[in-house]
């Protein structure tokens, strides 16, 4: 799994989210808006699907999921969100891509490259790092299962590969299939987290150090800007090392 997921799921069990969690509703509303472009049913628009699943797991009140899937297919007026995917080199040499959402690009691109020159990277032409990305869905489950039994279901249904980490079995599947094997573990009562499409390297960058806390920092700084979606990165911290720069 990404260092990037490692870093999220310490910095929320040590309360390191409170400033990303009061804009997790309005991240997640815009990706329903953009979603629900493609169709308002769930059934037929597999992105408006996650989308949805993604606002349920941050336990978002139905009535703003549905507002938002109404602004999103023209049914309520509202403002329009272009996509726009950015593409660099953090400090140490990190590859990075950004995901943002935003109604005014060329103040979303001027602020996401000024970050990149700020904390010692570069931002590139679209296609730079991208190659060393490949796009999956990505559920995250609790070591509470037995791991012969749990690979045995996943394989069976489809996933491409299950990667036991620390605290959690990685399963990764095709980015179409994801939905389907999570709800094949739910009927398995199979608990989930973190069920989602990513971008996952297929080389890493150990960072240590001065290094891992510089490029961390970063990090954190591009995840709080408001335009922002998604980041994806190839950095390798040990999570131990992690722990103690989010403490």
């Amino acid at each position: 799994m990404s260092g990037h997921s490692k870093w999220h799921n310490i910095r929320v069990k040590k309360g390191k989210m409170d400033s990303i969690r009061g804009k997790m509703f309005s991240k997640i509303t815009r990706e329903l808006i953009v979603a629900a472009k493609g169709g308002s049913n769930p059934e037929v628009n597999s992105r408006l699907r996650v989308a949805i699943e993604k606002a349920k797991e941050a336990n978002m009140p139905t009535d703003n999921i549905e507002r938002a899937i109404k602004k999103g297919s023209g049914e309520l007026g509202g403002v329009s969100y272009d996509e726009v995917i950015y593409e660099g080199y953090g400090p140490s040499g990190v590859a990075i891509m950004v995901e943002a959402l935003t109604d005014n690009k060329n103040r979303t691109t001027a602020e996401i490259r000024s970050l990149f020159s700020k904390y010692g990277g570069s931002m590139g032409e679209n296609g730079c790092v991208s190659w060393i990305f490949n796009k999956k869905g990505v559920i995250q489950v609790p070591i509470t299962v037995d791991e012969d039994k749990l690979m045995d279901l996943v394989i069976e249904f489809g996933a491409e590969d299950m990667i036991k980490e620390n605290e959690y079995y990685n399963i990764f599947t095709l980015p179409q299939d994801l939905l389907e094997i999570k709800n094949v573990l739910e009927k398995n009562s199979v608990k989930t987290e973190r069920v989602q499409i990513d971008m996952v390297p297929s080389t890493a960058i150990k960072l240590t150090g001065e290094n891992a806390v510089k490029f961390l920092k970063f990090l954190e700084i591009l995840e709080e800007q408001e335009d922002v979606q998604n980041i994806y990165s190839n950095f390798d911290i040990d999570e131990e090392e992690i722990k103690l720069i989010a403490s």
